[in-house]
């Protein structure tokens, strides 16, 4: 039973504190607009960003593949012939 007088006074700051963040959510405009956040996803790319993106993920790929730096290639010697 006793347990009761540490479980209201600890109900009552959660709901207190619950209470608080609704109202500062609401205060910083928070649920202004439900309805855009879940047509956003819908909404379809604009198409010169994608070409933009996967033109710079190529020119990146490209360089994570390049084994050697142009200037490293005079520093390198040719194989020897083969018999």
């Amino acid at each position: 039973m006793n347990i009761i007088l540490v479980l209201i006074p600890v109900t009552l700051l959660v709901v207190g504190v619950g209470v608080a963040l609704f109202f500062w959510a609401v205060n910083h405009q928070q649920f202004d607009d439900l309805d855009s956040p879940g047509i956003v996803p819908l909404l379809e790319d604009d198409p010169d960003q994608g070409a933009r993106a996967g033109t710079r993920a190529s020119s990146q790929a490209t360089d994570a593949v390049d084994p050697m730096p142009d200037d490293m290639t005079d520093r390198v010697d040719s194989p020897p012939p083969r018999a």
